[in-house]
């Protein structure tokens, strides 16, 4: 069958229509064709066990010499492996490259090398009804399929494996022959927004000579085709529109497309400071907008296009998390409503690895968001590295068949084949709510900045580009020769455009500071900003008894028609135990009571990462299976009154791009506790791009606040490096100007006040937990009913054990080791020795601090106390930020790795860390 895939692949219809034909009217198909379903009728027992269209190829590959299969047949499937030539292949000799000839590929489409003959061309083949006509000479099924495939547009797409998406690409491809049939307002319009493309780079270029700016041309027919899809989608029900690229063309975009005020760029171009205080802003090419524009046909739709730093692709992965959130609190049953379109470089999408998270995420139920259109501003080369150099695939869109996505590749000097290119990409989308991808094959002008000399790496390259004419002027002498312009038309359109813009910048000078519009304004109204004072302030985060024990019934309680394994049982009916009988609570019931609560007041709760449905330390389960089924139980789900929703979703095995996915919804979501968790802590190195670009300074950066929580398992257990810590180092020196909340708790409830906080605050921001391991099932780590039903977050915990008079020496410590200190002063009856716990490392709380201090009036001895090594964790932090005391530190020594692999080793080292909290000359 391998020989003739092609039949059953790429022509079943035509095979079943012909073949239906033949049986309702034998003298009604061509005599060939006749002679053949004749013999393929006597013979077709013999392939009873398949369809068909294998049917009739079997017949066909096992009948080949057979008089059976005459001349002329044979011919008609050679007619049929043409076709199908052009449609597995024909991208690679399509005219798509504006600059200079395409890379030679063999063999080539010559009807040669399938059997044909320049003979054969006037002879009519039944087979051009597989291209969706009627029977017709060679000569024009070769004509239709150079038209489909071999133009300015080439289509991959024959790697899909469900024929149906195949035969509505084919059909979609037969109309006009895949050729652009627009009205003369169509082209006009067209013509307008490329004038408005090219004039913007134009201005911009001689107002501002030598400022990097990252101008689209070369690329400026994504402009036209941007305002056509806007318009095209809201015709068909879109609503949102989310957008996120790098930095060619954004400045073009942001005003031609999303109508920045051009007052405003021109204000950042000149460098002036801000109108606000509190954020130190960020290059012109980061920022993002969120506006509302009303289509030509009156539709109101909103548009965003994201602020992103210039780790280039990793604004993929927000765009994805901040489309998701709309589709959840607007549309919840319609992601067609959203429209996610991602703007990439050919070079990046090729080299950053985020691309594979980020399509791997597309259709996972906890990810999806119905599709998304990737457009690549293809240049032909990154900086200064040429695409053979950046790649090892044929193309940077390549990655797109991993998801079994159609690529359409386009010449970005024909602007009416990319406005056509990304019709079909929003019909296709709309229609299977799956990713699409145009790679738009241009060129940049300039080299990679303004003020960048391509010429030394890329001489001949340039050499072309400084001779070849702009897409508008192109587009103009195309419809100045077809008669629907006259030759005033261009200049009449530059004029008009480029006076608007000397007005602005005119007005633009005359105002001192630069006005930054925040992102996503609606979905953030009622929500303020606060210092580090703000952020210290007390917020009344306890619940009644009445609701948590309703919580607590969802939680403890297994349906009773369903078998679970002995296990589960168990597990759960300890939950009820503890909260039923012992009134201690462990960290898994914490948890469940402080989202259960949320969802009884209304809020969403959205958790995700790599197997937090269990968890994997097995202590969350929020998720439960059915024993012989394996069927989901949500057990929180059940809970009464609830007026939230609660999703927890296992993530693929990415840290970068979910957490980026994550990030992107918390940002367009307030009022969702968003959560994502590591497998542990220390994997969240894995997504450092996203911590140190957008999570710890998006507000300082771009306006924007964000509630995000990381939960990081961290601990040292003996469990080697990469399972022990989660780096706190790191985070705390991304600290500052109270961006956000770093916190290490020691009790079930202050985590639990914790949660609530991230949505009980008039704000938002970034919430990094510590949180613990062995603790989970340790019996001194539980909390009473009591302190959830009263008090509110602790930020730190005084030793209310000891006699403070009697006290010399004073420890300081965060998270697990408090455990492991009081214990071995319990054993040594040191009690001389009183332990401070900080639960909340940022902002520290200093004023706390000092008042507990001052309550040990004979303390001379004030330790730092930390499981990890002196070079890590919160001891160079500590030294920083609190000088109120002389630190002693008891800690590991600098060590290059964060834990020993040796359990043995290992637990000497922890084991000598807690003795130099009771032996000052230890170890010195």
């Amino acid at each position: 069958m391998d020989r003739f895939s092609f039949l059953n692949a790429a022509h079943t219809e035509f095979f079943a229509q012909l073949y239906d034909q033949y049986l309702e009217n034998p003298d009604s198909v061509e005599p060939s064709w006749r002679s053949f379903f004749q013999g393929f009728d006597f013979g077709m027992t013999t392939y009873n066990e398949e369809s068909k269209v294998e049917q009739i190829a079997n017949f066909a590959s096992n009948n080949s010499d057979c008089s059976l299969v005459s001349d002329k047949l044979q011919k008609e499937f050679n007619v049929l492996k043409l076709i199908d030539g052009y449609r597995s292949r024909g991208h690679l000799f399509t005219k798509t490259n504006p600059v200079r000839e395409r890379r030679a590929s063999s063999p080539t489409l010559a009807i040669e090398n399938f059997g044909l003959s320049s003979a054969d061309l006037n002879t009519v083949f039944d087979a051009a009804k597989a291209i969706h006509i009627a029977p017709c000479t060679l000569k024009e099924i070769i004509l239709h399929l150079d038209s489909i495939y071999c133009q300015h547009i080439g289509v991959e797409y024959m790697y899909i494996r469900n024929p149906e998406v195949k035969e509505w690409i084919q059909k979609k491809l037969g109309v006009n022959d895949n050729q652009p049939a627009f009205s003369t307002d169509e082209k006009k319009s067209i013509l307008n927004k490329l004038n408005q493309a090219v004039s913007f780079e134009n201005f911009l270029h001689t107002k501002y000579v030598g400022q990097k700016r990252f101008s689209l041309e070369g690329g400026e027919s994504v402009i036209p085709a941007l305002d056509a899809l806007i318009e095209k989608a809201a015709e068909k029900g879109v609503e949102h529109f989310v957008m996120g690229m790098a930095h060619r063309g954004r400045l073009n975009v942001l005003a031609n497309i999303f109508g920045k005020s051009t007052q405003d760029i021109f204000g950042e171009f000149d460098g002036k400071d801000y109108d606000q205080e509190y954020f130190d802003g960020d290059v012109k090419y980061h920022l993002g907008l969120t506006a509302e524009k009303v289509t030509k046909s009156g539709k109101n739709i909103n548009i965003n296009l994201a602020p992103n730093p210039s780790h280039l692709e990793t604004v993929g992965a927000v765009i994805e998390g901040i489309t998701r959130a709309k589709q959840d609190r607007y549309f919840p049953n319609d992601f067609s409503k959203v429209l996610p379109i991602a703007v990439h470089g050919d070079a990046a999408i090729a080299g950053q690895g985020i691309l594979y998270e980020i399509v791997q995420m597309a259709q996972l139920d906890g990810y999806k968001t119905g599709g998304t259109i990737h457009i690549v501003i293809n240049n032909q080369v990154g900086f200064t590295t040429n695409y053979i150099d950046a790649r090892s695939s044929k193309y940077c869109t390549d990655v797109a068949k991993v998801t079994l996505s159609p690529v359409l590749h386009v010449n970005a000097d024909d602007a009416e084949a990319v406005v056509h290119a990304m019709s079909f990409a929003l019909d296709y989308r709309m229609q299977f709510g799956r990713d699409v991808f145009i790679d738009l094959l241009g060129y940049r002008k300039y080299g990679h900045n303004e003020g960048d000399e391509p010429r030394f790496t890329q001489p001949v390259l340039y050499k072309l580009i400084a001779k070849h004419e702009n897409p508008r002027d192109i587009y103009a002498d195309k419809l100045l020769a077809a008669g629907v312009i006259d030759a005033t038309y261009v200049k009449g359109l530059e004029v008009e455009y480029k006076s608007n813009l000397e007005v602005n910048l005119e007005e633009s000078r005359k105002k001192d500071l630069t006005i930054i519009t925040p992102f996503m304004q609606n979905e953030w109204q009622g929500f303020t900003r606060v210092s580090n004072d703000g952020m210290l302030e007390k917020f009344d985060t306890s619940y009644t008894k009445e609701g948590l024990t309703a919580v607590a019934n969802a939680v403890c309680n297994l349906p009773s028609d369903k078998k679970f394994i002995n296990k589960i049982q168990k597990l759960i009916n300890d939950r009820k135990t503890m909260f039923f009988d012992t009134n201690k609570l462990d960290w898994g019931m914490a948890e469940h009571l402080a989202y259960g609560s949320l969802l009884q007041e209304g809020y969403d709760v959205r958790i995700s990462g790599q197997d937090v449905e269990r968890g994997t330390f097995s202590h969350r389960h929020a998720v439960v299976k059915v024993e012989d089924s394996e069927e989901e139980v949500t057990l929180i789900n059940s809970l009464e009154g609830k007026k939230g929703k609660f999703n927890i979703f296992n993530s693929l095995l990415s840290e970068y791009g979910v957490l980026g996915f994550d990030y992107g919804y918390a940002l367009a979501n307030p009022n969702t506790l968003t959560i994502w968790e590591a497998q542990f802590g220390d994997f969240s190195n894995g997504a450092q791009i996203m911590i140190d670009q957008y999570i710890s300074c998006g507000e300082d950066k771009w306006n924007n606040q964000n509630g995000i929580v990381l939960l990081l398992p961290h601990g040292y257990e003996g469990q080697g490096a990469e399972h022990s810590s989660a780096r706190m180092e790191r985070y705390l020196q991304l600290c500052a100007r109270h961006n956000m909340y770093v916190a290490d708790c020691t009790t079930p409830a202050n985590f639990f006040h914790l949660l609530r906080r991230q949505m009980k605050t008039t704000f938002r921001k970034p919430l990094v937990v510590f949180t613990p391991k062995s603790l989970l099932r340790d019996p001194r780590c539980v909390s009473p009913i009591e302190d959830f039903t009263q008090g509110t977050f602790q930020e730190t915990f005084d030793d209310e054990t000891v006699n403070k008079a009697e006290v010399k020496t004073l420890v300081f410590c965060t998270g697990k080791f408090y455990y492991d200190i009081v214990a071995e002063r319990e054993i040594n009856g040191r009690n001389d020795v009183a332990v401070v716990r900080i639960e909340q490392l940022f902002p520290l709380p200093v004023e706390q601090l000092k008042a507990i201090v001052a309550k040990y009036p004979n303390a001379d001895d004030y330790v730092w106390a930390q499981e990890e090594p002196k070079n890590m964790g919160a001891y160079s932090y500590m030294l920083m930020n609190f000088d109120l005391v002389k630190w002693r530190l008891a800690s590991l020594k600098a060590y290059a790795a964060p834990a020993a692999g040796s359990y043995t080793r290992a637990k000497r080292r922890h084991a000598d860390a807690i003795q130099m909290v009771f032996d000052k000359d230890l170890f010195r």
